[in-house]
């Protein structure tokens, strides 16, 4: 796995490997590019240039000044990254708040995307009522072993805990708090209707931050989106399940890649 940092300013820290179709992974809002190393070794291993971005703000990549425009700043981030690699098209396959970065690329700029995974995310926080958004918002400010423990479903491999906590340790508060902010602020209403790109909707049958009704939901909007639930796992199902994981999203990537 290789390294690299994505240019102009605020640079993308992305880890990379392998050759073939680009898969970018994008990481959840407590998280970092870290928490797809599973994924990011075994696409490399199944034909795959698969890399994993820190969001700006996150991990290796630099802070910024300003406000967070979370549609505009983040899908101009991820095409910069596409661009970088060289990929006129790729999959895209997103962790909550990516999973909401990468529904908002499928919108906005179809034509870039072979396929879109949704994993543990929601359709907007309008699909949520006042009570489960004040929720979020609590509980993502919470840093207690209970409130992390409780985004993990009741199956997680052993270790997951721990890389949890420590994806959690690394969160640089300024940029959290932007990030935070704009997320529930901005990304209200999102029109995936309008998606018309291969999609596939995952969740943990476990997750309490984004029930899975919410996942059922998305799919019903999304024209010809596949739902997949997963037994025993919470919001983190890449990072709880990995070899279940890994097997059903290379199932639908070989569906949709580009013919050779």
């Amino acid at each position: 796995m290789e390294d690299a940092l994505v240019e102009p300013a605020p640079r993308i820290a992305v880890s990379h490997a392998g050759s073939g179709p680009l898969v970018l992974f994008l990481h959840g809002i407590r998280g970092n590019r870290r928490n797809w190393d599973r994924q990011v070794d075994f696409f490399a291993q199944k034909g795959f240039h698969a890399a994993a971005w820190d969001a700006r703000g996150y991990g290796g990549s630099d802070d910024y000044e300003g406000q967070l425009n979370f549609r505009d700043h983040f899908a101009g981030d991820v095409l910069r990254v596409a661009e970088h690699f060289g990929a006129k098209k790729f999959h895209l396959v997103g962790l909550s708040m990516g999973g909401r970065i990468a529904r908002n690329i499928a919108i906005h700029h179809s034509h870039r995307l072979y396929s879109l995974t949704v994993v543990n995310a929601n359709p907007g926080f309008n699909a949520m009522s006042t009570d489960e958004v004040r929720r979020f918002v609590t509980e993502r400010k919470t840093r207690t072993p209970e409130s992390i423990r409780k985004l993990l479903g009741s199956k997680p491999r052993e270790g997951a805990y721990e890389e949890l906590v420590a994806s959690i340790d690394m969160i640089r508060e300024e940029s959290y708090r932007k990030t935070l902010e704009a997320s529930v602020a901005q990304d209200r209403d999102a029109p995936i209707e309008e998606i018309r790109v291969p999609t596939q909707i995952v969740t943990g049958e476990e997750d309490h931050v984004y029930s899975p009704d919410l996942a059922r939901v998305m799919a019903s909007r999304i024209p010809g989106a596949k739902l997949v639930l997963m037994k025993g796992a919470g919001h983190l199902a890449n990072l709880e399940q990995p070899e279940e994981f890994n097997a059903l999203l290379l199932k639908f990537l070989l569906r949709h890649n580009p013919k050779t």
